[in-house]
C-alpha cells in the first residue's frame, strides 16, 4: 500500500480536503493508516440527552432523524444537520464541510454521537461530533455500554484535524480502507517469528485495533506493536551500518600510555577518571583495521575538547603506513564560526610545542599556525594556498565549519574526523566528510546535549558510546535559584553587584521579537530585542547591553561575541543560540526568562555557559508559571547531579515529544513515547542484532531489505 494514492479510493475529495491532507502530510493510503488517533473517547461515559450542558464533551446514543444538507449563504460551506432523540429528549447535530454525513445514515437509524456541546440562542447542539451506527442502544444506567454483548466499541478514536478534514472524516475514511482488497492483502514487514517472540499483533490486526479498538488493551497492544516496528527498523538500519563499517579499511593508530600522558601533562588541569576512560576507549578503537564510530557525551565544560585534542595527538603524531615521515591528518568540524575559532585557539595552545601545522577554514577565510612571520602566532592565508597545503599533508589538523565538506577541500591522509555537536549536522554532511578518502577515517562525534539512554541506544545505535560524567576538579557547582515575579528586583541587585565587581552576565529570552498582540495563538513571552531595551532603560542604565540572536549574520554574531569576550559588553541578552560553544569564563551569572518554555536539558546547557571558571557561578531561572507540575520540574535543576539525570527526568515528567530537539530526530510521537520503555528498545536492538549477525546483507530477509531501502534515515539536524 506504499504508493496507492488516496484519490484511488476517495474520488470526490474537495480542494479544501486536498489542502488539509497535504498539510497533514497524508498523500497515500499508507499515510492515512499511519495517521494514528491522538487519543480515545470512552462510550462508557455516555449520558442522557436531558443531562447535557453547554461546554461539555459528551457521548450520547439515540435515533437519528431530519437529515438535511444546506449551504451557508455567504461562504457556501456545506452543512449537514440531523436530530438525535433518546427517551429523555432531542438535540440537534451540525457538521460543517461534511455533506456525506447525511448520505451515510438513514432516517430512524441508531447512532452514537460524541463531541462538544454548544449553546446558541438558548438551544444546545453538537458541533462536528463523531458519529457511527450501532445496532443497539445500551442501558445508560448499566455498568458497561459496549463489550458485554460484542456490539459496537467501548472506545472511539479522536484524530488530529486540519481545516477541511475532521476527525470524523478520518475515522470513516480508514473504515472504508479496511474493506478494500489492498488492505486484506497487506504484507507484514516484521517477521512472523519476531511477532510471536514478543507477543505482538499482526499488522492488519494492529491497524484495526489502533483505529477501532473494542477495549483499551487492544489499543495499547496496537500502539506497542507500531512503536516496536519503528524502533526495530531504526535499530536494523544501525546494525546493517555497523556491519558495513567493520568491512571497511581505516588507519591503524597506536600510541603508548606514556606518550599520551606526556602530552596531557602539559594541560593546566588533571584529567578526570571519565576523561581518561574515554581516551582509552578511543585509542583501543584506533588499533583496529576498521574505522571507529564513537559518540562522546558530556556536560558543557566537562572537558570533551581536551579528550578530542588528546586523541587527535595520537593521529597526527603517527606516520602514514609505509612512510617514516609526515603525519596523518585530523578534520575537526564545528557548527559555528565562533566555535571553530575557539577550537583553533585552543588547539594552538595544546600543540604549539609540536612540529605540526594547524589550519582554520570558515566562510570568512583561512588561517594557519604557525606563521613564518610570527612562529608563535597564526596568519591569514589565501584559500588556494590553504587548500594546497591541506592536500599535500602539510597542515595536519584542519578545523572548520561546513566549509570543510566542500569538494575543493582534499586531504592526503585523513585519519580522524571529529564532529562537535553532531546532531547539528545532517547525516549527509557527516558522510561527505567521511568519504573524502579511499580509506575511511575514524569518526568521533561529540555532544553536550544530554540524551536519555534509551534515546541514545535508538538514534545513535550505529555509534559506540563514551560518557564523561564528572566535571574537572576546582569547578564550583552553579548556584541555581527558581525565581517568581516577586523576586525579580532582588536578582537584578545581585547581578548589579557582580557586574560592578568586574563580572559579566547573560539574560536569555525565548523569542527574538515581540508577538503581534492582534494575532491569535501568539506566545506571550519575552523577546530579546524588547528586553535589551527595557534592561538598558529601566534596570541597568549604567552598563553596556549587547544582543545575540539567530537572525543576526555570522559577522554580526562574531562581533557581538568578540565584544563580550573582550569585556566591552557587560550583559549579553540572547536567545538559546548561545547554548553551544560560547566560552567566556568571566561571565558568571545567567538569567533565563520564561524558563517553563525550555526543556530541562536545554536549561542545563544554558546554565553551563556560566560554569566555565573556578569562580562561583549563578543561574536565576525566571518563571511566570505557578503551575505545581511546572514548579516541580524546574526544581529538579537545583538537585540533579548532571545533565544525564535531567534528561531522564525530562523524558519522564515532560514527555518524549517535548524533549529538547526531540522532534528533530525524525521519530514519530509514538516511537518517542516508546523510548520511555527501556525493555522495548533493548528487545528491538537485540532482535536487529541477531538478524544482522546471521545475515548481514539481509539477503535472506528481502522484505526487510526492501523496507530499509525505502525508509528515510533518522535525522540528526
Amino acid at each position: 500500500m506504499e504508493n496507492i494514492p488516496l484519490i484511488s479510493i476517495f474520488k470526490k475529495l474537495s480542494e479544501p480536503q486536498k489542502l488539509a491532507l497535504k498539510k497533514m502530510h497524508i498523500f497515500s493510503i499508507k499515510d492515512l493508516l499511519y495517521h494514528f488517533p491522538s487519543r480515545y473517547g470512552d462510550t462508557q461515559k455516555a449520558v442522557a440527552i436531558a443531562t447535557l450542558t453547554s461546554g461539555a464533551n459528551a457521548t450520547i446514543f439515540g435515533k437519528i432523524s431530519k437529515l438535511k444538507i444546506n449551504k451557508t449563504f455567504k461562504s457556501r460551506v456545506a452543512i449537514a444537520t440531523a436530530t438525535i432523540t433518546d427517551d429523555t429528549g432531542s438535540i440537534k447535530s451540525i457538521w460543517f464541510n461534511q455533506p456525506y454525513i447525511a448520505k451515510m445514515f438513514t432516517e430512524g437509524g441508531l447512532v452514537k454521537i460524541s463531541g462538544p456541546v454548544s449553546e446558541r440562542k438558548e438551544e444546545l447542539s453538537f458541533l462536528n461530533p463523531q458519529i457511527e451506527s450501532v445496532s443497539k442502544i445500551p442501558d445508560i444506567a448499566g455498568e458497561s455500554l459496549f463489550g458485554v454483548d460484542g456490539e459496537g466499541h467501548s472506545l472511539y478514536p479522536v484524530y488530529q484535524e486540519s481545516k477541511g478534514i475532521t476527525s470524523n472524516w478520518i475515522y470513516h475514511a480508514i473504515t472504508k480502507i479496511f474493506s478494500t482488497d489492498d488492505f486484506k492483502n497487506i504484507v507484514d514487514p516484521i517477521p512472523e517469528e519476531t511477532l510471536q517472540k514478543y507477543n505482538l499483533p499482526s499488522i492488519k490486526t494492529a491497524f484495526i485495533w489502533i483505529h477501532s479498538p473494542k477495549k483499551e488493551t487492544d489499543a495499547l497492544a496496537a500502539r506497542k506493536r507500531f512503536a516496536f516496528e519503528e524502533v526495530f527498523f531504526i535499530q536494523l538500519r544501525n546494525q546493517v551500518e555497523r556491519a558495513k563499517q567493520k568491512k571497511e579499511k581505516s588507519f591503524v593508530i597506536k600510541k603508548t600510555k606514556e606518550e599520551i600522558e606526556e602530552f596531557t601533562s602539559r594541560f593546566p588541569f588533571d584529567f578526570t577518571k571519565s576523561q581518561n576512560r574515554a581516551v582509552s576507549e578511543i585509542l583501543k578503537d584506533f588499533s583496529h583495521t576498521y574505522p571507529m564510530s564513537r559518540l562522546l557525551e558530556g556536560d558543557v565544560g566537562s572537558g570533551k575538547t581536551a579528550v578530542a585534542a588528546t586523541v587527535a595527538y595520537g593521529a597526527v603524531m603517527t606516520n602514514p603506513k609505509g612512510e617514516n615521515y609526515g603525519f596523518l591528518q585530523v578534520a575537526y568540524m564545528a557548527p559555528t564560526e565562533i566555535l571553530a575559532k575557539q577550537h583553533f585557539e585552543s588547539f594552538i595552545k595544546y600543540f604549539s610545542h609540536l612540529p605540526i601545522s594547524i589550519g582554520l577554514i570558515t566562510g570568512s577565510g583561512c588561517r594557519k599556525f604557525p606563521s613564518k612571520v610570527n612562529p608563535e602566532g597564526w596568519t591569514n592565508i589565501s584559500r588556494p594556498q590553504f587548500l594546497k597545503w591541506v592536500e599535500s599533508g602539510e597542515i595536519s589538523i584542519v578545523i572548520g565549519t561546513h566549509a570543510l565538506i566542500q569538494k575543493t577541500v582534499k586531504f592526503k591522509n585523513l585519519a580522524l574526523v571529529i564532529i562537535d555537536e553532531q546532531h547539528r549536522f545532517g547525516t549527509e554532511a557527516r558522510q561527505k566528510l567521511m568519504r573524502k578518502e579511499s580509506r575511511i577515517p575514524h569518526l568521533l562525534s561529540m555532544t553536550a546535549t544530554p540524551i536519555p539512554r534509551t534515546l541514545a541506544l535508538t538514534i545513535y545505535g550505529d555509534l559506540d558510546l563514551s560518557l564523561i560524567e564528572e566535571m574537572p576538579s576546582g569547578r564550583k557547582k552553579t548556584i541555581t535559584e527558581i525565581v517568581l515575579p516577586s523576586g525579580r528586583e532582588n536578582v537584578y541587585e545581585k547581578i548589579r553587584k557582580l557586574v560592578n565587581e568586574g563580572r559579566q552576565a547573560y539574560v536569555i529570552c525565548p523569542k527574538i521579537e515581540a508577538s503581534d498582540p492582534n494575532k491569535t495563538n501568539t506566545i506571550n513571552a519575552k523577546s530579546v530585542k524588547d528586553e535589551a531595551i527595557r534592561l538598558k532603560k529601566y534596570i541597568f542604565p549604567e552598563f553596556n547591553i549587547g544582543l545575540m540572536h539567530g537572525k543576526m549574520t555570522p559577522t554580526e554574531k562574531d562581533k557581538a561575541m568578540l565584544d563580550f569576550e573582550e569585556g566591552k559588553i557587560n550583559i549579553l541578552v540572547a536567545t538559546s543560540v548561545i547554548e553551544v560553544g560560547v566560552n567566556v569564563p568571566n561571565a558568571t551569572s545567567i538569567i533565563i526568562e520564561g524558563a517553563e518554555r525550555f526543556g530541562l536539558s536545554q536549561l542545563h546547557q544554558l546554565r553551563g555557559r556560566v560554569a566555565r571558571s573556578t569562580e562561583q557561578s549563578y543561574c536565576y531561572v525566571f518563571t511566570e508559571s505557578t503551575n505545581e507540575k511546572t514548579t516541580e520540574r524546574l526544581k529538579a535543576l537545583e538537585s540533579a547531579k548532571n545533565g544525564f539525570e535531567l534528561s531522564e527526568l525530562d523524558l519522564k515528567m515532560r514527555g518524549a515529544g517535548e524533549l529538547y530537539v526531540g522532534k528533530q530526530w525524525g521519530l514519530s510521537d509514538l516511537a518517542m513515547e516508546a523510548i520511555k520503555n527501556i525493555k522495548m528498545v533493548e528487545f528491538a536492538r537485540t532482535e536487529a542484532k541477531e538478524i544482522v549477525a546471521s545475515d548481514h546483507t539481509l539477503k535472506k530477509h528481502s522484505s526487510l531489505l526492501e523496507i530499509l531501502s525505502k525508509q528515510k534515515e533518522v535525522h540528526f539536524e
